[in-house]
């Protein structure tokens, strides 16, 4: 036979036990109470002195669930106090990188400034001037070594004109058009350039490696060394490059050859000069024109 559903507390002990404490903990609160009452009414020290023993018992145990109510009542703000923090962290990091941008662009019109005031003070200065314009672009992944000017014939661009910045050569003009021109870089294995050594004036021959670097040699007789850190600059021989025109420094000596680091790098450049060549053309000599010769009269 299956047990009722509803079972009285008294078929199960524990209930019972349950129900008993219940009874003991009410019936005892309850005299507690009265004690206290009779006690804060006929001796308040003495109540007194009981309600300071249970305010030192009570104190550590609120004390403690106001740290935990106070520790959880701060989680949302916390929460919210990290995403702020982290989106004010994200927006600064950006304004910061959005600054660091703003300052190269600056650095860098600030340097092409300077290289242009020291390109117009140049041409200012220099009575061969052609026209000023701009290196767009030079060949610096291979061995041949070229540049384009954005100036050609109709700005009085020709071939074989030096090309130079105010720190020294660059090159020489070997193709022209209307408004470009194509420069022969000073590092090019093709260029050759005659110079002359700063400190004595010996006279040497620069040529391209095609990796940046040139090599000079001695163009005299007598072999004399190099030493690290001799300069040279354009001797004016063969009339296309003008005299003095800083050209490069010694960096290491190979027995009869120095190589040299050039002056101007083009690779770094923006703005570059063209001058006119050292020596003009020579005017074509214009060819004799034959003299007629006298015809015979016809006899009647």
């Amino acid at each position: 036979m299956a047990p009722p559903r509803n079972r009285r507390p008294g078929f199960s002990r524990r209930a019972q036990y349950g129900r008993f404490i219940g009874y003991v903990g009410a019936a005892g609160g309850a005299l507690f109470g009265a004690v206290l009452l009779l006690l804060s009414t006929f001796n308040p020290p003495a109540f007194a002195a009981v309600r300071s023993v249970f305010s030192e018992i009570t104190t550590p145990v609120a004390s403690g669930f106001h740290w935990v109510r106070r520790s959880l009542s701060g989680i949302p703000d916390g929460i919210g106090s990290y995403f702020a923090v982290h989106g004010e962290n994200a927006r600064l990091k950006k304004q910061l990188a959005k600054d660091a941008l703003t300052v190269s662009r600056a650095q860098t019109l600030e340097q092409e400034n300077r290289r242009l005031r020291e390109l117009v003070k140049l041409r200012d200065v220099t009575t061969d001037a052609i026209v000023a314009a701009r290196l767009v672009n030079s060949s610096s992944s291979s061995t041949r070594r070229y540049a384009t000017l954005n100036a050609g014939a109709w700005q009085g661009v020709k071939r074989g004109q030096p090309v130079r910045d105010p720190s020294g050569l660059i090159g020489q003009v070997i193709e022209t058009s209307p408004n470009s021109a194509r420069v022969l870089l000073l590092v090019d294995p093709e260029s050759i350039v005659p110079v002359r050594r700063v400190r004595d004036g010996l006279p040497a021959i620069v040529s391209g490696r095609g990796d940046g670097l040139l090599d000079i040699r001695s163009a005299s007789v007598s072999t004399m060394g190099f030493r690290v850190g001799d300069v040279f600059v354009t001797s004016g021989t063969g009339g296309v490059f003008s005299p003095n025109i800083v050209v490069g420094r010694v960096i290491r000596t190979q027995g009869d050859i120095a190589v040299a680091q050039p002056a101007a790098n083009p690779d770094g450049l923006d703005f570059a000069l063209v001058q006119q060549t050292f020596l003009p053309e020579p005017t074509p000599t214009p060819a004799p024109s034959p003299s007629p010769t006298a015809q015979p009269r016809a006899t009647p």
